[in-house]
């Protein structure tokens, strides 16, 4: 058998407990090989619900190989699935199209489901993953439950999926914050697959002007430079608050910079944090160790006047595992 068949087998394995209790939750969105620590660094194969989704990041995959992986994928969980392969090995990470042409339904769009909740997917986009990112999951279940009664602010919010959880775990408001608006259409879609859920409130802004807004801080601007627009919002604090910031963006307004500035992006998102209340902060550099990262969290809420009653980690299940114990994903819930 071939070194990477032999690989994902012994993958699917470790994952057989696991998988049966997502199932029994509801779930059917993880991650089946995570080849950077089992084994073929730059190669990932994710389930998202009827879609297996296989993708190479620094080497393209021999095209032999391929039916064989799909064949242990449908052989382990007794059922086809509706394969995708994305070359990403180079063009800056964009599909190389050429390489491997899918089944018209494998790229349809899907429903997968996680926390009992729907969610949009669709296996070939502008984006990395099918507009559900898997590492995030044990975040986005304990949102879901510990947000009862409390109005949530959701920063950074992507597709929308801690909102729906939050708005599931019976949130008193929700409010989903995203700079571009196709994120907050596939949210929109999210929320219409989940009608039995209250509405959630989608506000499309750049973070800065929103989060100085609503911390009661002016907009900051340089001198003669004239900003684009940008909604406007009341000052108010919100109950819980979560914080998902990309690695690395650029704006009129400032920059997003998880490895020099983290600071920047904190102090504001504790100041819209209601005194008693939550903020849930993430950073996603494999390069920033958890101890470093949590020091300087810590000082910034002491400087910021916020200080951390309780401060708890939470690390990605165990389908994104980490033989240094050390996952790119750290997850701290800080309780103000």
């Amino acid at each position: 058998m071939p070194a990477l068949q032999q690989a994902l087998r012994a993958a699917l394995a470790s994952r057989r407990e696991l998988i049966e209790r997502l199932h029994g939750q509801g779930t059917d969105c993880y991650r089946l090989f995570h080849g950077s620590q089992e084994g073929a660094p730059g190669l990932t194969l994710d389930r998202y619900g009827p879609q297996l989704l296989i993708q190479s990041f620094h080497e393209s995959l021999d095209p032999q190989q391929l039916p064989l992986l799909v064949a242990e994928v449908e052989a382990f969980f007794g059922h086809p699935l509706l394969p995708v392969y994305n070359d990403r090995a180079r063009g800056n990470s964009r599909v190389d199209r050429g390489a491997y042409r899918p089944d018209a339904d494998a790229v349809a769009e899907q429903v997968g489901h996680e926390w009992g909740l729907n969610y949009r997917v669709r296996g070939r986009h502008a984006g990395q993953d099918p507009l559900l990112f898997l590492d995030l999951r044990n975040a986005r279940g304990w949102v879901k439950a510990n947000s009862q009664g409390l109005s949530m602010l959701n920063l950074f919010a992507y597709t929308c999926g801690v909102g729906l959880c939050g708005a599931a775990g019976g949130a008193s408001e929700v409010w989903n914050l995203d700079f571009a608006a196709g994120n907050l259409a596939v949210g929109r879609e999210n929320a219409a697959l989940n009608p039995q859920l209250p509405t959630m409130r989608f506000v499309q802004s750049d973070y800065f002007p929103a989060i100085r807004q609503l911390a009661g801080q002016p907009v900051a601007h340089r001198r003669g430079q004239r900003l684009p627009v940008y909604p406007h919002l009341e000052a108010r604090q919100f109950d819980l608050v979560f914080l998902d910031p990309p690695a690395w963006a650029k704006s009129p307004f400032g920059t997003v910079d998880l490895l020099r500035d983290y600071q920047s992006l904190l102090k504001p998102a504790l100041q819209v944090t209601a005194d008693g209340g939550t903020l849930v902060c993430n950073n996603n550099l494999a390069k920033v160790p958890l101890d470093e990262w949590r020091s300087l969290v810590l000082r910034c809420a002491e400087k910021a006047g916020r200080p951390v009653r309780d401060c708890q980690y939470l690390p990605p299940a165990s389908d994104f595992p980490s033989l240094a114990g050390d996952p790119p994903l750290k997850t701290l819930i800080l309780r103000l």
